[in-house]
């Protein structure tokens, strides 16, 4: 008999729960918030996107992911425009089009790091030991 044990991955994205929780979660409260009054709109799309970004960056450092080095900061920077449309009367679709935009874009940035650089960046992986 062999004495393994399972090893966690580091990588938030590879564990439904800690996924789900990470980005799933918001992304529904982004969802979600097209179905309330604009002011508390703006306070769950800024929520949402700061606990992203926030996820992403520490995912990055957490396992080196690639996409998440991009996605951290491009949720956070999507914040802008979403207090610019707070301010701005252009209706449901142009909520419907920024949250367009913050899907795909992060769905972009993910397919187009991911395929440049690999998915981790190896500088980030951990050291396996040559002994046997």
């Amino acid at each position: 008999m062999s004495n393994m044990t399972a090893r966690r991955s580091p990588d938030w994205a590879g564990d439904i729960r800690s996924f789900g929780l990470a980005w799933g979660l918001p992304t529904a409260a982004l969802a979600g918030g097209l179905f309330v009054d604009v002011p508390i709109r703006i306070i769950v799309w800024i929520i949402a996107l700061a606990w992203m970004g926030t996820a992403c960056i520490l995912n990055a450092r957490r396992c080196g992911r690639t996409h998440c080095r991009f996605t951290g900061p491009y949720y956070l920077a999507m914040i802008i425009p979403v207090l610019a449309l707070g301010f701005a009367p252009t209706g449901l679709y142009g909520w419907l089009a920024l949250g367009t935009l913050i899907v795909f874009g992060s769905m972009t940035i993910w397919w187009a790091t991911e395929r440049a650089w690999g998915k981790f960046r190896q500088a980030d992986l951990p050291k396996r030991s040559s002994s046997a």
